[in-house]
């Protein structure tokens, strides 16, 4: 049984077994209130999900707003850690990706965008399956400006997801997996970095 947990747009938390069948999953809309429903939409998941073993998590690493992709990762890790088994870091955009292609066969290239708030968007290129089934990245994700993003795709066809299935990502995982393979690092994908930061130290009252 793989757990995967994504905080990148919504929330959203599912189980699946290990041929890649949904067992449960959970999820909320809302683009800002993560750390209010994570720890239900878990426990919903894990219960309806029944009896077994989670051998892995599988972690939703972005692109996605700073605050709520630390709080999906560090639920995932969480997890794990209690339980005794390993993080698998999966980008997010290789969720909906892997639906396109496996349910609705999307031929050539092709762009999954995703709100990123400011009035921009992210976008990451694929194209088909690899050999281990994993969707294929032709072009690293960026951040444009949505009247932008036509002109940046250049006729490339433009998938806008608004609602991420955990259990495609859970899915990508454990190809990921099976195959020996990292698809990415610990560092999760931030849009852009925290609005607040630190102060710095005070200034110097001249005498």
């Amino acid at each position: 049984m793989i757990l995967a947990v994504d905080t990148s747009l919504g929330s959203a938390v599912a189980i699946v077994d290990g041929d890649g069948a949904r067992l449960s999953d959970a999820s909320s809309p809302d683009p800002l209130g993560h750390a209010e429903v994570i720890g239900d939409l878990l426990v919903r998941a894990v219960h309806d999900a029944g009896p077994g073993r989670i051998d892995h998590v599988v972690a939703g690493m972005g692109p996605g707003p700073f605050t709520g992709l630390r709080i999906g990762i560090a639920t995932a890790r969480t997890f794990a850690l209690g339980r005794g088994v390993d993080v698998i870091p999966v980008p997010s955009h290789f969720a909906p990706a892997l639906t396109e292609l496996e349910r609705d066969a999307v031929a050539g290239r092709f762009a999954i965008v995703t709100d990123a708030r400011r009035r921009e968007v992210a976008i990451t290129v694929f194209e088909g399956l690899d050999a281990d089934g994993i969707p294929t990245v032709v072009a690293d994700t960026v951040l444009v400006p949505r009247v932008d993003a036509e002109t940046h795709l250049d006729g490339i066809r433009s998938i806008e997801t608004t609602v991420l299935d955990a259990a495609a990502l859970a899915g990508v995982g454990l190809r990921a997996a099976r195959a020996g393979r990292t698809l990415a690092g610990q560092e999760p994908l931030y849009l852009r970095q925290p609005d607040v930061t630190l102060p710095g130290a005070p200034k110097k009252v001249g005498s």
